[in-house]
């Protein structure tokens, strides 16, 4: 099986029934097929960068699945028949995806989810980590620190330097 994305724009005027049927009866082709739905995420309704079917607004929803071919085809062949799809893309992202692989993905990322509601407790005390940062720490040269001077040319480094001591002085 490939791991497959597909992008869907539905027409933004139609009623929220209809556009749930529209995207259930999707949902149900991709088992129907043997495929297995990774993600299904509605991104809501948005400004098209050109007009489609003369309408300048769409309904983007974005389907990560894996399949076979056929899947692909079903999915396309439907999104062509029905009126109140505007545009669709698939894309391959993975050939020969492990679903089993991809299932573990899924599992490790909704625990994610879950710490980042947690309170944060705090940088860990590791001696071996610590002891390594403080090294690295120590060999960092203090005006690496400042992002102007790192990515500024010689010449520009040394013009800032100069005009942020006279606002020093000018300070004291």
């Amino acid at each position: 099986m490939n791991r497959y994305e597909t992008f869907i724009i539905s027409d933004p005027d139609i009623s929220t029934e209809k556009r749930a049927s529209l995207f259930e009866r999707i949902n149900q082709l991709i088992p129907q097929e043997n495929g297995f739905i990774v993600a299904f995420d509605e991104w809501g309704i948005k400004k098209l960068a050109y007009e489609i079917k003369k309408k300048v607004r769409g309904h983007y929803v974005r389907l990560d699945y894996c399949g076979t071919g056929s899947l692909v085809n079903e999915i396309e062949r439907f999104s062509r028949i029905d009126d109140s799809v505007l545009k669709y893309m698939t894309v391959l992202l993975e050939k020969e995806a492990d679903i089993d692989r991809v299932k573990e993905e899924i599992a490790k990322a909704e625990p994610v989810t879950d710490l980042a509601e947690e309170p944060e407790t705090g940088p860990v005390a590791d001696s071996e980590t610590n002891t390594v940062e403080e090294s690295e720490k120590s060999q960092v040269d203090e005006s690496a620190s400042d992002p102007v001077l790192v990515d500024a040319p010689a010449s520009e480094a040394m013009e800032i330097e100069k005009v942020k001591t006279e606002k020093k002085d000018e300070e004291e």
